[in-house]
């Protein structure tokens, strides 16, 4: 009995046990991701969308709707990978590779045109806006940077994905940050925004032994990233956020 027990624990242990552990981990996490997307955006859009009551300019909704596919993309993509299904995941990643620059694009010129929109629907002074525009800037300049550096690295399977994970991490932060619409406070926030990646590299810690140094370096520029928020508010930005909001309003 003793032995037949310590051989089914060897065989939980093997390798090929501990792959299928590690694919359905980045399946859950992926969904994880979604799911935070859907909690943050709730107050300020989902919700109001289901009761037909989203009023945001087209560009927005668009917006989200690019968004919404990138993380499908994520999710199906990890599910080819847990598949075994390696070919079709590298196919769909050639597809990605587009989608991922047009997630840039788009949230470069929504990150202009957002605050933008406020102002002239009377909601935010200049101030605000200008104040406010760093912040999805910044998300660009992370995602940009993880997702480039993703590309670069496809043929290293176990950077490329953490790499990937760290660009979705990047476009979480939208999510994370509208979470004071339903009271909680930016710090708190931001410890939100960190928490998969904290999954990350806990489960690297359980799983090798130690933490992948990518996820460091991650959490390194996140944190320096995280330096927007003070600048947003500086007078040397405002010189330079006020004109550009200026001539974007109406």
């Amino acid at each position: 009995m003793a032995e037949t027990g310590a051989n089914v624990m060897k065989g939980a242990a093997t390798p090929a046990a501990r792959g299928r552990l590690r694919r359905k981990f980045y399946v859950v996490l992926a969904v994880l991701m979604l799911l935070l997307i859907f909690v943050g955006f709730w107050p300020s859009y989902y919700g109001p969308l289901m009761q037909g009551a989203a009023e945001a300019p087209l560009l927005l909704h668009v917006h989200g709707i690019i968004y919404i596919g990138w993380m499908a993309l994520l999710i199906l993509q990890v599910t080819l990978a847990a598949r075994g299904q390696i070919r079709t995941h590298r196919a769909v990643g050639n597809f990605g590779i587009g989608y991922g620059v047009l997630v840039w694009i788009v949230g470069v010129i929504v990150s202009f045109m957002a605050p933008a929109f406020n102002v002239d629907s009377g909601e935010w002074t200049v101030d605000r806006a200008a104040t406010f525009m760093p912040i999805p800037l910044g998300d660009m300049v992370l995602f940009g940077g993880f997702f480039l550096a993703a590309v670069l690295y496809r043929g290293q399977p176990e950077l490329h994905k953490r790499l990937m994970l760290l660009a979705t991490m990047a476009v979480l932060f939208a999510a994370a940050f509208r979470l004071q619409n339903a009271g909680v406070s930016i710090p708190a926030a931001i410890v939100v925004w960190y928490v998969p990646l904290a999954i990350m590299m806990i489960y690297d810690l359980v799983q090798r032994g130690r933490v992948h140094v990518i996820y460091w370096i991650g959490a390194v520029v996140m944190g320096i990233g995280l330096l927007r928020i003070p600048f947003g508010g500086t007078e040397t930005w405002l010189r330079i956020g006020r004109p550009i909001v200026e001539a974007m309003t109406n």
